[in-house]
């Protein structure tokens, strides 16, 4: 594809600026991992960093990278004078982790941060932390902790990391982190809490995250969340039973929202309204049929949108038309038949965005980024993404029908005892010329299509020539298996039962062969009498061939193709594998027998003493005519 200059400094729709050079290349070459600008501008800042990771690395440069601090203490001396045997201690702070505690153990009252995760603490009495005023960081994970109590954590007011994940906490009682009013960071990943009670965030008030992943929470009350969290950013609550999500649930003070692996089905009418400075927002894996129209309103400074893995069933044109500032929108697995342009053309800023097919990303072109971009078949440029399969394609095609027709004529001018297999072997060489028709059909719209396949991928593929060429070579491969099975079992019979009397004749050949073809017919079209079931079955591909089985796929479909089509199958299947039956078929049963190379032999034979007599009768006639 040849880039072009910009004009009047900008570059034409569907095409994006190398630099500062005025050179524009087309979508499909930035970030497809090859240089293409003379500057390599077009493989810089792929990386999709929008939403929370550049939110992450705004706070932490903000809060002086806490983290990348607490790294040098490793290097210190214990400076505590109490610290159980078998624990670490570097500086202020002790690692009794894996030590099989069944308790907290005793240390020096100014240490700052206590490592006991992975021990056997079943519960912590009241007041178990009170003496540590200077505590910092505090990390119980994996135990076996089933409750806490509301004094369990009186009196650290310099608290700033909680790790309480890999529990079996159920319930948060009210006010039982009331005295940790410096904490940052409360981390309740893998425990069974099912219900957020009023109340249980209650003196938080220097929160910046909660993380609450694989709990069983079904329900969050109302106006709660930043009003006992009033600095809330992040609030991760994935793999949770959330099955609806209720108007004013969710308010003002959070930047950072992530609903994954959830259940839900549905969302009110203004849930996020209040959420006017939400940067990222995580919905997908739920089970959402329908989002509300004026869902995303109020969300002007979203950056990162993720629906995927949701059972949508249409997306309003207009749905995303609120979100100025949208930078990435992830869609993966998510089938829209109404894509147009207008649904994403109001996204100015978008710079990533994410489908279930690339062909959807036509309908994105002022999007520099864009994935999928190939479906393994095809490209954003042909068809046949590999050079390969564009030569062989012909050479395949040449070679199926060309050999099938030769066998054809053949068998017809060559006169046999055996009629019967005859007929039978002309029959399969049909069927395996439909399939030397149907790779022509590819090598041609291959060429139509050439340089810009990604403008009329979708079209194709729901078009009826597409159905047509794909359901010729599934009569093709049907038709071809069921003749040779029946050829087999035919010869097996006369080699098992030489004398038996039951041979099929010209009428029983004809009609076996009439119920082939019926059979491979009916096998043919009924997945266009059940779109529910089978969906766009000779659609799924460039290739309108039903190949690929995946987890996208429907059911139907997957076990239809699954039941015909045997074993793990790539795209280069349809080029390389599927037409050698046919390709070969007329050499192994036909032009390698001893019989019609005797019969070749003979014709070849009498029409060379044809000739040669011919070439006589011109010379005698030559000389009559000389000497007269």
């Amino acid at each position: 594809m040849i880039p072009s200059n910009m004009d009047s400094g900008t570059c034409p729709l569907g095409q994006f600026p190398c630099g500062n050079l005025s050179v524009c290349l087309p979508q499909l070459l930035h970030c497809n991992g090859h240089k293409d600008c003379l500057n390599g501008a077009d493989e810089e800042n792929c990386v999709d960093n929008s939403g929370w990771p550049k939110l992450f690395d705004t706070i932490q440069s903000a809060r002086g990278n806490q983290a990348s601090r607490e790294e040098e203490p490793q290097e210190y001396e214990c400076e505590l004078d109490i610290y159980p045997e078998k624990c670490e201690c570097k500086k202020k702070i002790v690692n009794c982790s894996s030590q099989e505690f069944q308790f907290v153990p005793p240390v020096s009252v100014n240490v700052t941060a206590l490592d006991l995760k992975d021990n056997k603490i079943k519960s912590l009495a009241d007041g178990a932390f009170d003496k540590y005023r200077d505590l910092e960081k505090l990390l119980l994970q994996n135990n076996r902790l089933r409750s806490i109590s509301h004094l369990t954590f009186s009196g650290l007011f310099n608290l700033k990391m909680l790790f309480l994940s890999d529990n079996r906490i159920r319930v948060l009682k009210p006010e039982v982190f009331k005295d940790l009013h410096s904490l940052e960071w409360l981390i309740l990943d893998n425990n069974r809490v099912a219900k957020i009670v009023p109340g249980a965030f209650m003196g938080l008030n220097s929160l910046y995250f909660l993380y609450m992943l694989n709990n069983s929470i079904t329900e969050i009350p109302k106006n709660s969340l930043c009003s006992e969290m009033p600095r809330l950013n992040w609030l991760d609550l994935e793999g949770n039973q959330l099955n609806t999500i209720s108007e004013s649930v969710f308010q003002e003070c959070i930047t950072v929202l992530i609903l994954r692996r959830n259940k839900i089905s549905r969302i009110e009418q203004g849930a996020f309204t209040q959420m006017k400075k939400l940067v990222d927002l995580d919905l997908s894996v739920n089970q959402i049929v329908e989002l509300p129209p004026s869902l995303f309103s109020n969300l002007e400074d979203l950056q990162q949108l993720n629906l995927s893995f949701n059972p949508l069933k249409h997306i309003p044109h207009s749905q995303f038309d609120l979100l100025s500032n949208l930078q990435s929108l992830i869609m993966e697995d998510i089938e829209i038949p109404n894509i147009h342009n207008r649904m994403f053309s109001s996204l100015v800023n978008l710079s990533h965005i994410y489908f279930k097919k690339f062909q959807y990303c036509s309908h994105a072109p002022h999007v520099r980024s864009c994935k999928p971009n190939s479906d393994g078949i095809s490209s954003f440029e042909d068809m046949l993404a590999n050079i390969l399969l564009r030569v062989f394609v012909w050479v395949m095609a040449c070679v199926t029908c060309f050999g099938n027709l030769f066998v054809i004529c053949m068998r017809s001018f060559i006169v046999t005892e055996n009629c019967q297999h005859a007929m039978s072997i002309k029959s399969l060489c049909c069927a395996d010329c439909l399939m030397g028709f149907y790779l022509f059909c590819l090598g041609a719209y291959d060429i139509k299509f050439q340089g810009e396949y990604n403008k009329h991928a979708q079209i194709w593929m729901e078009s009826r020539e597409c159905k047509l060429v794909g359901s010729l070579a599934m009569l093709s491969s049907e038709v071809s298996v069921l003749m040779l099975t029946y050829m087999t079992l035919e010869k097996y019979l006369c080699i098992v039962f030489p004398f038996s009397h039951f041979r099929a004749g010209r009428a029983q050949t004809i009609g076996a062969l009439a119920a082939i073809w019926g059979l491979g017919f009916l096998i043919t079209v009924i997945p266009f009498f059940s779109y529910d079931t089978f969906g766009n079955f000779y659609g799924r591909n460039g290739v309108c061939f039903p190949l690929q089985s995946d987890s996208t796929e429907k059911s139907g479909a997957r076990g239809y193709s699954v039941s015909i089509f045997l074993g793990t199958i790539t795209s280069w299947v349809v080029i390389f594998i599927l037409p050698i039956n046919s390709a070969l078929n007329p050499i192994l049963y036909t032009m390698t027998t001893s019989s019609f190379q005797e019969k070749l032999k003979q014709c070849l034979q009498s029409k060379r003493h044809q000739l040669q007599d011919s070439g006589k009768s011109f010379t005698l006639v030559s000389i009559h005519t000389n000497t007269a």
